[in-house]
């Protein structure tokens, strides 16, 4: 049996508008002139640039006083609302950082050979036989961008008979794999670092370092990444010196034979930075880069359209139609004015509030001078919720005297010197840096010896602690960072 009753209830939801302006918020400046590009392109009812205003228009937007009543189409449209200049002075007057005079400055790409493209062409130096070309241009299409093959020579085979009907054995594509290792950058089409590195040494001219050095790589490879020199200067027989100048050799080998081609095909990322920090007469100074604000209005073509509507007699449905569409397109456009005046004003906001919170590490460049800062810290001093300062900080970069920095870096947890003060973890992290950095090279300093160095400068963590703070910094264990 069918029932009908009432049920009360609250719901929060995001309007499409709020949606799209979170979005905005987070875009960093080369994808935020992007978005607006598409909606430049999307929306005819938007222009970019300067608008000169006319008396014409002038008088037009005056004459209003002359209709009685506003016109109306259907339920919902009031063209003088549209005609009218209330909604136009705040985007006409907005600032912008660009002077007048400013170009527009565009990043050149260079186009080329592809990185697989340049082995193929290689390959017409050889004189191979239809199923060894196959072979031989399936292995170079199954490199990687750092020049290494990551598959079984069985997958392969297989991967001939279904795609190419190649029908052949791994034995032959051995052979042909030979051909392709011999095409240059030298390590290309390897299949391990050890056949990489052994690629390489065997295309150098031979003296007694190489030979060693590519004794080791083939006979002691765990060996030698493990560092134990003392097993290998046993096993060779061989002096300190001797095996230092073996290393030496190693170490000038490339262990990514495909990033050094110059002409691959790899995207290459170029940091805008969204904000701009200088040291003015001893204090700070922050602009937002001026792409960030661009000056924008609503399309006068459009207002002309809605005037020759109010301005005629016979009025079509066809007619009506398009002020339906024209009502649409200026709406759009009155609201992306607003979302990025809104986008402007929230990234000014939240990082002069980052700016004022960090201000002695700005005016200093000393990473010790580091705040302890989370999200809550900044959100709760300009009033706003944490989601937008991640936004904000999460992708966004700020030119400052000390070169560029990825704002959300400026963000860390906090711990209790033995002083009993708050200090921030990037100053432990920067202070274990410079110790491990200082430490005795044949004999690096274990977790154990560091976290008692650390307690000794103020700073009481355990072991484990600087064990994290360690793999957070990217550097090895003690025994990998040994040298002779």
């Amino acid at each position: 049996m069918l029932k009908q009753y009432l049920q009360f209830k609250l719901s929060q939801k995001l309007s499409p508008q709020q949606i799209q302006l979170m979005k905005l918020i987070q875009l960093p400046t080369q994808a935020f002139e992007q978005r607006l590009k598409q909606e430049l392109e999307e929306n005819p009812a938007l222009d970019t640039g300067k608008e000169e205003k006319s008396d014409e228009f002038d008088d037009f937007d005056n004459s209003n006083d002359d209709f009685d009543e506003s016109e109306t189409i259907g339920e919902d449209i009031n063209v003088d609302d549209y005609l009218s200049d209330d909604e136009i002075p705040d985007y006409r007057t907005s600032a912008n950082n660009y002077s007048a005079d400013d170009d527009e400055k565009s990043i050149p790409y260079a186009s080329g050979t592809s990185f697989t493209q340049h082995l193929k062409n290689q390959l017409n130096t050889y004189r191979l036989d239809d199923e060894e070309r196959d072979i031989a241009e399936f292995l170079v299409g199954s490199v990687d961008e750092s020049g290494y093959i990551r598959r079984e020579l069985s997958d392969i085979m297989d991967d001939l008979a279904f795609t190419q009907n190649v029908y052949t054995t791994e034995d032959k594509i051995e052979k042909v794999l030979s051909i392709v290792h011999q095409l240059d950058p030298a390590g290309v089409g390897a299949r391990s670092l050890q056949e990489c590195l052994s690629i390489q040494l065997n295309r150098k001219e031979q003296n007694p370092d190489v030979a060693l050095a590519l004794n080791i790589i083939d006979n002691a490879f765990e060996q030698f990444t493990k560092k134990h020199y003392k097993k290998l200067m046993a096993k060779f027989d061989v002096s300190e010196i001797q095996l230092k100048d073996a290393i030496h050799e190693i170490e000038r080998l490339n262990p990514k034979p495909g990033g050094s081609y110059s002409g691959n095909t790899r995207m290459i990322e170029h940091v805008v930075p969204d904000f701009a920090i200088k040291i003015v007469d001893g204090e700070l100074e922050l602009t937002l880069n001026g792409r960030n604000a661009p000056e924008l209005h609503v399309s006068r073509e459009y207002n002309n359209m809605l005037k020759g509507y109010k301005e005629s007699k016979d009025k079509s449905k066809s007619q009506k139609d398009a002020v339906l569409f024209i009502k649409q397109k200026l709406d759009a456009a009155k609201w992306f004015i607003e979302a990025i005046k809104q986008r402007q004003q929230t990234l000014f906001v939240t990082m002069s509030a980052i700016m004022h919170y960090q201000k002695e590490y700005f005016l200093t460049g000393d990473e010790r001078n580091l705040k302890p800062m989370i999200l809550k810290d900044i959100a709760d001093e300009i009033e706003m919720d944490v989601s937008t300062v991640s936004r904000v900080a999460n992708s966004k970069y700020v030119d400052t005297p000390y070169g560029t920095k990825l704002i959300k870096e400026f963000f860390s947890e906090s711990m209790t010197n033995d002083q009993g003060e708050e200090v921030s973890t990037r100053e432990i992290k920067k202070i274990l840096e410079t110790v491990i950095d200082e430490e005795p090279k044949k004999k690096p300093l274990t977790d154990e010896a560091l976290a008692k160095i650390l307690k000794e400068k103020g700073y009481p963590i355990a072991r484990r602690t600087v064990a994290k703070y360690r793999e957070q910094l990217d550097i090895p264990v003690a025994r990998l960072r040994k040298e002779l």
